[in-house]
């Protein structure tokens, strides 16, 4: 069958799909380029650039399956495709670790001013006074979704021995238990938290779910992490609560619109930024490629994927 990929995967991953006796097509194509060809292939695979929404998916043709190298299927209209008999399918644990890490790094890069010290350094400053830093030794992070990111923060948060903290709802206390996590209620997460990191959906529930309100919560000194979905951030607030001093200052690798283009975050010297890179690693690329390609190939021979999110 024709397997239109339209974001970069790992070439492991195109080889599974050839080698199970599929046409490859590579393609970064637009969204008006998508509409034009869609309909001549029997599945898709996308990671998060390219949108698969309704006038996409009423293009489809005989189109069976849709895989998304990675966990987040925001950027698919799931019950649509479900409408029409398409198959979503992910790869949930391929971009675990890379998404962890990354929130990890900017928990450092801003605990001890790294990106400030790179600038000052470049530009002939010598910012050893200004920068005084904190260890994350003895503070609390507290992590807004307690999946398998989450969990996979919270793991390298307490070898460096923080006290780690926990809201969500849908996790049993066992598993929150065995993961050393104390599960509390959201606004004790923004009282009680020297940094917040964020591992949600963007859905109608979290849209802008911190805000104004939310910052005022926090500890002065505080610090947020998204490394999830820009959407869950209202970035008007953030900008107005890094400005008036009223958090510590924020890691952000994700935006409510990307490219963000000349956005007023970067005014400001307490932020720290990557360009939604959190599984932009050549081990979860492998990871999530190798994993949606087995998804995609036992779909188009008409079995049950086990990562099969809107059956």
């Amino acid at each position: 069958m024709k397997i239109l990929v339209t974001d970069g995967i790992a070439p492991e991953a195109v080889k599974m799909l050839e080698e199970a006796g599929h046409e490859v097509t590579l393609d970064e194509a637009s969204p008006e380029k998508l509409l034009e060809i869609i309909g001549d292939f029997d599945a898709l695979m996308v990671r998060s650039r390219t949108k698969v929404r309704t006038d996409a998916i009423d293009k489809a043709g005989d189109l069976k399956v849709i895989g998304r190298a990675g966990i987040g299927v925001d950027n698919i209209d799931i019950k649509y495709a479900k409408e029409k008999g398409i198959k979503v399918v992910n790869a949930p644990m391929g971009s675990t670790l890379s998404v962890a890490e990354l929130a990890f790094a900017h928990m450092l890069a801003l605990a001890r001013g790294v990106v400030r010290g790179t600038e000052g350094i470049k530009t002939g400053k010598w910012l050893k006074k200004q920068l005084k830093g904190m260890e994350l030794d003895g503070k609390t992070i507290g992590i807004l979704g307690c999946g398998r990111i989450g969990q996979a923060l919270a793991a390298r948060c307490q070898a460096f021995g923080m006290t780690t903290i926990g809201f969500d709802p849908y996790l049993p206390k066992e598993v929150a238990d065995a993961a050393g996590i104390e599960l509390v209620d959201i606004d004790t997460i923004y009282g009680r938290s020297d940094f917040i990191s964020m591992h949600l959906a963007l859905t109608e529930e979290t849209k802008h779910m911190i805000s104004t309100k939310q910052f005022e919560m926090m500890k002065d000194s505080a610090y947020l992490i998204n490394c999830a979905r820009g959407g869950v951030v209202d970035e008007e607030a953030l900008y107005n609560a890094l400005k008036e001093g009223k958090i510590g200052g924020a890691g952000v690798d994700v935006f409510e619109t990307e490219p963000p283009g000349e956005t007023k975050l970067a005014e400001l010297d307490n932020i720290v930024f990557t360009p939604h890179i959190g599984a932009n690693t050549t081990d979860a690329q492998l990871k999530a490629g190798t994993m949606v390609s087995e998804q995609v190939i036992m779909a188009l021979k008409g079995d049950a994927p086990i990562h099969w999110v809107n059956k």
